[in-house]
């Protein structure tokens, strides 16, 4: 078994390409069972986040697999266009690169922490559609515990930074008296939580939360000393908010550039600051041409990333060293799990020959035969049949096959070289 990996990140794909092969949570069980029910892959895991989409599998036959194709036809892409947009990885990098991203190393922040969250949801998901086995659990979990490790023995994870804590930064530099701004918030998952506990740490009050589930909206406008809307009224709120923060899994825009325009017209065309975290994005690209709209996607945050990227580096640089080493752990475990498959085969095969031939020996004994006879038969029967072969395959390679079968032979089989043969038989000569 193999391990094979494709997807498309921040790193190699700009927003408008993430965002068409993005996945939302409802996807994934259909795409999982697609997935397994149409190509040679055993075990998968699928990870869709607001800044990659990626595919990890384990097949018995690697070569045959194109997560990438896959992916493009369930979500009804066109590969040719998309196909420079991805990166496809081994054994090797694929284990690698699964630990670096539990551990934020690939993230667009370095050193975030909500991905290892993602992480855990998106094999909880894949085990409950039984797509995710013991090489994929496996490396899943590994890939946990050398985060948790990284984040323990490095200052990768000393400050708690994440996309909504730079969103919160961003807001905090915007304005000098947060406390003052009138907020809107969409949505009611880990961005929006995040980003209104940094914004009330900063001094933030005006809070206003909407959500497709009021309930949810509700319980975060009760939590932090806020009020609710219902979803049908955004477009109205749009006037009364000096900030706007977005991030909800809708497959599509969810406020037109119409929309923001009529809010900036009953607003005198006092600027409204948006930070769209989501993907798909919420917010209609379009609506960055307004006059006043001061538009930010994920994208737009890699400037304030940037200015503590320096920091972060030596971290990094640490964090990935370990990483590498405990790439090494796992794959020490599959080699040793494929060892375990072959001896438990060669086990099984042997069982079953012997089973037969004692089974021939017992039938010879009913109709009479001598037991010396039977004992004869019963040994050559089993020695022929046990040996014949790896001795046809011997016979069978060609000359330089056949050297390069010979020393692992006599090393399986415990057989003396020709070498050792001749210094055993010159001892026995004096």
């Amino acid at each position: 078994m193999s391990l094979v990996s494709a997807g498309i990140s921040h790193q190699s794909a700009p927003i408008e390409v993430r965002e068409s092969v993005a996945l939302g949570a409802d996807e994934f069980s259909s795409a999982l069972g697609d997935l397994l029910g149409r190509t040679n892959v055993d075990e998968a895991v699928v990870l869709s986040t607001c800044n990659r989409t990626e595919v990890y599998a384990a097949s018995s036959e690697p070569e045959s697999v194109n997560l990438a194709r896959w992916l493009c036809d369930f979500r009804g892409l066109d590969f040719g266009y998309y196909r420079d947009f991805f990166y496809h990885l081994g054994d090797r990098e694929t284990v690698i690169h699964s630990l670096r991203v539990a551990a934020g190393l690939d993230s667009l922040v370095v050193g975030e922490s909500q991905i290892l969250g993602q992480m855990k949801q998106a094999l909880a998901h894949a085990r409950h559609f039984d797509g995710a086995g013991p090489v994929i659990t496996r490396l899943f979990e590994h890939s946990f515990s050398a985060a948790k490790y990284v984040r323990t023995a490095t200052e990768i994870g000393a400050n708690p930074i994440s996309v909504a804590y730079t969103g919160a930064q961003l807001a905090w530099r915007v304005f000098s008296d947060l406390s003052s701004q009138r907020v809107l918030l969409i949505g009611a998952g880990d961005n929006i939580e995040l980003i209104t506990r940094y914004l009330a740490d900063i001094g933030l009050v005006n809070l206003t939360f909407a959500n497709r589930s009021r309930e949810r909206a509700e319980a975060l406008a009760e939590r932090f000393n806020g009020r609710a809307i219902d979803f049908d009224a955004i477009d109205n709120a749009l006037a009364d908010a000096d900030l706007l923060i977005t991030s909800t899994a809708a497959p599509g825009s969810i406020i037109g550039r119409d929309a923001l325009a009529a809010a900036l017209n009953a607003r005198q065309n006092k600027p409204i600051f948006a930070l769209d975290l989501a993907l798909p994005r919420d917010v209609d690209p379009a609506s960055a041409t307004l006059d006043q709209l001061h538009l930010w996607s994920i994208d737009d945050l890699q400037e304030v990333i940037d200015s503590n990227y320096q920091t972060r580096q030596d971290a990094a640089q640490a964090a990935d060293a370990m990483i590498r080493d405990r790439a090494e752990q796992y794959l020490e475990w599959v080699d040793s799990r494929q060892a375990t498959d072959t001896i438990r085969a060669l086990r099984t095969n042997a069982h079953d020959t012997r089973a037969n031939v004692v089974a021939r020996a017992k039938r010879r004994l009913a109709r009479g035969e001598s037991p010396e006879a039977v004992i004869d038969y019963l040994g050559n029967t089993l020695t022929n049949r046990l040996i014949h072969k790896p001795t046809a395959t011997l016979r069978q390679a060609s000359g330089h096959d056949r050297q390069r079968l010979l020393r692992p032979a006599e090393e399986l089989f415990g057989l003396n070289s020709n070498a050792d043969r001749e210094t055993q038989n010159d001892s026995t000569d004096r």
